[in-house]
């Protein structure tokens, strides 16, 4: 575990942005990703009758549709103990699978940093 103030700046940043829109919308999930440019992109899970995304996936889609072409980091915000696959996978098709995503419960404290691939 890690607490958020030992983290880089950058990544700190997106961890306490996923944090708040989790918060703010009341959904299970907050997201932020970061692209090459250091843009940051904020989600939370989408949850419709006919569409489902997590917060990971709707933050990558969300830089996708904004012009960003590739992602230096992302960050979830959630009570699962893990990153889902789906959200790596996300993560990998636009920045590739080195990217770090770091995985912070509800309490900001970040539980892993993983690589997306």
């Amino acid at each position: 575990m890690t607490d958020i103030n030992a983290l880089d700046p950058e990544d700190r940043k997106i961890v306490t942005l996923a944090r708040s829109a989790r918060a703010r919308n009341g959904v299970p999930e907050g997201a932020a990703v970061r692209d090459e440019t250091g843009r940051t992109y904020v989600a939370g899970t989408v949850d419709l009758p006919s569409l489902k995304l997590s917060a990971v996936q709707t933050a990558v889609a969300m830089a996708v549709a904004s012009g960003a072409e590739s992602l230096e980091a992302a960050a979830v915000v959630t009570s699962a103990e893990a990153a889902a696959g789906a959200d790596l996978a996300a993560v990998a098709d636009l920045g590739g699978p080195g990217t770090p995503v770091l995985v912070a419960g509800p309490d900001g404290v970040v539980r892993a940093t993983v690589s997306a691939g």
